[in-house]
């Protein structure tokens, strides 16, 4: 088994939604050693592997696929009407003879991929069908956001909306991230109380060592626990559920988001699941497992 560097292990906080603190109890600590050999075996089978190295290569967001208009939104009915996902077209959509376009780095590399049609991606914002509230879309046009990815802040092209009461458009990217590597090591085979899959990362902060992610527990626990290894090239995260009851339970399914604080910022390490072995999904960008 090849060698890794190990930087740090450390306990991180389980924050209900809206709240963090930098203060790890001691019961979020890794005590199991099966949890921690887990996150070691994973870390030394992503370190140097095929895998890593397509995952360098690749186009994998780790922010929002959509970026709102400023000062959106203005009420209550504009913000139902995004959660919904309720829009109303009137202006045709745009025809592009263009069929790729490229992701740019600030290092100077760039990844050509297939461009999205602005009614690809106006399907994408506009999957709800109600009576209720709904944001207007007069106007579209292709250009570009930038975004965070695995690899830095790229360049994306974009479909740029133009909605009805707002000065800047809601913009939506317009290519699909890679496929994602095929990991070299597999999923844990049961879910326990002891390590189960996480639900995706949220956000990470400015700071790169400031990071949200989602993790999922049942009605009768006292909610989830993340754990964190740290290593060379990726930081391994452990996400398990504290206080759980053995007595009647309802079965239920709660995503909770939990606040983390890395040693050392993130940069351009993996951020790996303990439980499946392979890099957490970010919120809202799904990406296409290898076939």
């Amino acid at each position: 088994m090849r060698s890794v560097k190990m930087l740090v292990t450390l306990g991180l906080v389980a924050a209900a939604v809206g709240c963090g603190d930098d203060r790890a109890p001691a019961d979020n600590r890794v005590r199991n050693v099966d949890t921690a050999e887990r996150a070691r075996r994973v870390a030394t089978a992503w370190e140097g592997s095929e895998a890593a190295r397509v995952w360098r290569q690749g186009y994998y967001p780790l922010g929002d696929a959509v970026q709102l208009p400023d000062g959106a939104f203005h009420d209550d009915a504009d913000k139902r009407a995004y959660a919904t996902q309720n829009f109303q077209l009137r202006a045709p959509l745009p025809d592009t003879a263009k069929k790729q376009a490229k992701v740019r780095w600030r290092d100077g590399d760039s990844l050509t991929l297939p461009l999205a049609s602005a009614r690809e991606a106006y399907d994408k914002l506009a999957r709800g069908s109600n009576s209720g509230p709904a944001l207007t879309v007069t106007a579209a046009r292709l250009g570009q956001m930038t975004v965070p990815t695995s690899r830095g802040t790229a360049t994306v092209p974009a479909w740029l909306f133009t909605v009805k009461g707002y000065d800047t458009p809601l913009k939506r990217v317009a290519v699909t991230p890679s496929e994602l590597p095929r990991s070299p090591i597999g999923a844990v085979p049961e879910q326990t109380n002891r390590l189960g899959p996480l639900a995706g990362l949220d956000t990470i902060a400015r700071d790169g060592r400031t990071l949200t992610l989602r993790a999922e527990h049942g009605g009768c626990d006292d909610g989830p626990a993340v754990t964190v290894l740290e290593a060379e090239g990726s930081v391994v995260f452990s996400a398990s559920i504290r206080g759980t009851d053995d007595g009647p339970c309802t079965s239920e399914l709660r995503v909770e988001k939990v606040t983390v604080k890395l040693r050392h910022p993130v940069g351009d390490r993996i951020l790996l699941d303990a439980f499946t072995g392979r890099p957490v999904p970010p919120r809202q960008q799904p990406v296409r497992p290898a076939q």
